[in-house]
């Protein structure tokens, strides 16, 4: 466990506090700013594309997507009776991205050898003017990394919600700029679910559709020659009620990343065509409870009622094949 901006003349980094856990053969770094995801790895390898502590945050490595994921078309939603505008910050393609919680200082709660928890509380602006207390808390164990993510609604009226991360799954190199395709093009990539999301020019949702030929993804296939900035939904799930996305890498190391059935939809965005300084090495596998436009269409959206709260879990389990 450590905190490394508390160390004696230590300047605090533009990214925040990093607070460092481990367990076993993993060890993960989590920043003040968005509560951030920013390394972890297993057997001293990667398994997300990682960033320095003060270097802008490339393409969204590692962010907690919320009070939304992904995109809101002209960033204009209506929940109960009232519109509201989000701010346009997907300029080219004219929409709202990613929510607004990355942009944030959060404040630690707790911290162990083990675990870390930080909390936001969502700030008076007219835009989303819900009160939501945010609680991320990240565990190591054998298992690997359990990431569990609570939203309480403390105000006086209902709030809608959703959620995602947005982690870039390592493809094992430490490439850039156009090695990075072939390198992703090696490994391969199961999402478990039957449909695909179809989308516009402006990424965003048009409607579903069965998953064949490239976007059947459903067995784990090679990458190669397959890029994506897509989602998919109807995941298949386990006993427990979990649907898992597997990315295996040529260097033998195959990440689990799974998710509770609060998860709704995968998206997977492959960094075709990037601007090669700051593309990640890898693919990013994002877990969401609702895929693009939800605070629009209301498809999947989650309301949480004052008073009450709702949680998802995913998590990160390593294994050498």
């Amino acid at each position: 466990m450590s905190n490394d901006a508390t160390q004696t003349g230590a300047v605090t980094p533009r990214t925040g506090q990093q607070y460092t856990i481990e367990f076993g053969d993993y060890r993960a770094v989590v920043t003040q700013l968005g509560a951030t995801l920013r390394s972890l790895r297993y057997q001293d390898q990667d398994l997300i594309a990682s960033f320095e502590a003060d270097e802008l945050i490339p393409c969204s490595n590692g962010n907690v997507l919320v009070p939304f994921p992904n995109r809101v078309e002209d960033g204009e939603y209506s929940f109960e009776g009232r519109s509201y505008q989000l701010p346009i910050d997907e300029h080219e393609r004219r929409n709202a991205i990613h929510g607004y919680g990355y942009r944030y200082y959060w404040q630690l709660e707790s911290l162990t050898e083990s675990s870390v928890t930080l909390t936001w509380r969502t700030p008076a602006i007219k835009y989303y003017p819900f009160d939501l207390l945010v609680s991320v808390t990240y565990q190591l164990d054998e298992q690997g990394l359990t990431m569990t993510t609570r939203a309480r609604n403390q105000g006086q009226q209902n709030a809608p919600w959703a959620f995602g991360i947005h982690p870039w799954l390592s493809n094992g190199k430490e490439s850039r700029g156009d090695a990075i395709e072939a390198d992703n093009e090696a490994c391969s990539l199961l999402i478990p679910c039957p449909t695909h999301v179809s989308v516009n020019d402006r990424l965003i949702p048009t409607g579903e559709e069965k998953a064949e030929g490239k976007f059947d993804l459903q067995d784990g296939p090679s990458l190669s020659g397959r890029s994506f900035d897509d989602a998919w939904c109807n995941p298949t799930r386990d006993a427990q009620g979990r649907s898992t996305a597997v990315f295996t890498r040529p260097d033998g190391i195959r990440i689990n990343l799974w998710a509770d059935e609060s998860i709704k939809a995968w998206q997977v965005c492959t960094g075709t065509g990037f601007d090669a300084s700051f593309r990640p090495a890898g693919v990013a596998v994002e877990p969401m409870t609702a895929y693009a436009n939800a605070l629009r269409t209301g498809k999947d959206l989650v309301v949480i009622e004052p008073g009450q709260s709702y949680s998802s879990q995913v998590g990160y389990r390593a294994e050498r094949i």
